[in-house]
């Protein structure tokens, strides 16, 4: 239903003001913004709650928007979405969706990425791109890490991050210990004097790869309960990639070796 927009301080529209980055509703509500983002999304089961758009997206785009049958599709200009958002935007379109239910540990498949508290949204969202894909569908993380849903994550990661069965975890240690109970090896990608070159690493076919914190990387008493550490080889002088980088590397590797392991 298209709504006019007479007071853009009105309690539906304060959630596209709310939620940035890591602010969440109790009801999982998430904003995604950009039309590639959007449009990704109205052809995904993702439930969507409202749509604010520029009556240019709304004539190029109808035909996708009609398929959704959204409850309400606001239609504004850019400088006045702008002022519902609280801040000059560059694209002409928004959602409010609701992100779907964490998956449980049991549930995950058979190739896992998994975060140790890697603080950089992009970071979050490069790595769910590229898992998705490279059909890595499982994404584990810890509580203190930016969320796949968060606005600017779900826009670097080009709204694949739905694709991915999400899993929020608590304790890394009880995490990588029930991994371990339920069949997967567990890797974690550090330099370390005695970690395995991924160029001769033996993946088996039911894995879980951990990628660190940007800048201190895992810890040691993280590192001292998986199964090996792999390290990608550089150039003499480089010390390390990039995370979303190596996490791309890695999976890739990761995932061509455990299929020829089946």
């Amino acid at each position: 239903m298209i709504t006019k927009i007479d007071n853009i301080n009105t309690n539906e529209l304060q959630v596209y003001k709310e939620l940035r980055d890591n602010a969440f509703r109790s009801d999982r509500s998430f904003i995604a913004d950009s039309p590639k983002v959007v449009n990704l999304l109205l052809q995904s089961d993702i439930q969507i709650k409202s749509i604010l758009v520029t009556q240019e997206y709304y004539d190029e785009f109808m035909p996708l928007v009609a398929l959704k049958n959204i409850p309400k599709i606001y239609l504004t200009t850019k400088e006045e979405m702008g002022k519902i958002v609280g801040h000059k935007i560059h694209h002409n379109c928004m959602a409010h969706g609701i992100r779907p239910d964490d998956i449980e540990l049991s549930s995950a498949g058979d190739r896992i990425i998994m975060l140790d508290n890697i603080t950089s949204s992009e970071n979050v969202g490069s790595i769910a791109r590229s898992a998705a894909a490279l059909g890595v569908k499982s994404y584990f993380l810890p509580k203190s890490s930016p969320h796949p849903f968060n606005r600017r994550a779900l826009r670097v990661s080009m709204g694949y991050a739905h694709m991915l069965g999400i899993h929020v975890y608590k304790d890394i240690f009880e995490t990588i210990e029930a991994l371990k109970a339920a069949g997967y090896r567990v890797y974690a990608a550090e330099v370390t004097p005695d970690s395995t070159p991924l160029s001769s690493l033996h993946v088996t076919s039911k894995w879980v790869l951990i990628m660190g914190h940007e800048g201190k990387g895992i810890s040691q008493d993280i590192l001292d309960v998986c199964d090996e550490v792999v390290s990608i080889e550089m150039q003499e002088g480089i010390k390390s990639f990039n995370v979303g980088v190596a996490a791309s590397i890695m999976m890739y590797a990761f995932r061509q070796r455990g299929m020829a392991a089946t």
